[in-house]
């Protein structure tokens, strides 16, 4: 995006600055940006702001070493506020909370998960059940989801909650794994529903 999109005429040559975790969506901070901080921000790939206190540029995380590294920048319908979509290296608040508004930014879901088992795939680790069982093949892989979906059926019948949930989870992970092994993602699978569904 280009900065003379941008107009930094209403707030002295700021604008207002939302930044946001890519991953998880939640929002980490509020800076300003002048068109130099928009600038460095672009080219460094780090989120930089203009301090108003200290009347300087200010990279986050120049002292603490805790950086926004810079995924996307949105501009709002006005012109004159940014959405910073960022991945931070470390708590975003001098406080040491994870987020300004001290917010809890631990996110964890089903695409966290598949992110490990990617990444073991890419990076096998030694002695990491995911990492031997990608090695093994897709006949192992795909007889593992076999059984863990039979386990889950028999769970079913009875209520036990624990052994229900744990056997589901067994299933979803290694479901995953399958993915994975195939060379498809979450996404790949929800695109189909998406297509189901608009039918």
């Amino acid at each position: 995006m280009s900065s003379h999109k941008i107009d930094f005429s209403k707030l002295d040559g700021l604008v207002p600055c939302v930044v946001q975790d890519a991953k998880t969506n939640c929002v980490l901070m509020l800076g300003f940006m002048n068109e130099e901080a928009y600038q460095k921000t672009q080219a460094e790939k780090k989120v930089t702001f203009y301090s108003r206190s200290k009347e300087r540029l200010w990279t986050k995380g120049e002292t603490s070493g805790n950086y926004l590294m810079l995924v996307d920048i949105l501009i709002d319908c006005d012109n004159d506020t940014l959405l910073i979509k960022a991945n931070p290296t470390g708590p975003v608040c001098h406080t040491g909370a994870d987020t300004c508004f001290k917010e809890n930014n631990d996110h964890w879901d089903l695409a966290s998960l598949e992110a490990i088992i990617q990444d073991r795939k890419k990076n096998p680790v030694k002695g990491s059940y995911t990492t031997s069982l990608l090695k093994s093949g897709i006949n192992k892989v795909a007889q593992k989801v076999g059984e863990e979906a039979v386990e889950l059926v028999i769970e079913s019948k009875d209520d036990n909650k624990d052994l229900f949930l744990n056997e589901a989870a067994d299933l979803l992970y290694h479901y995953l794994v399958l993915l994975t092994a195939k060379g498809y993602a979450l996404p790949d699978v929800t695109a189909v529903l998406k297509q189901r569904h608009s039918k």
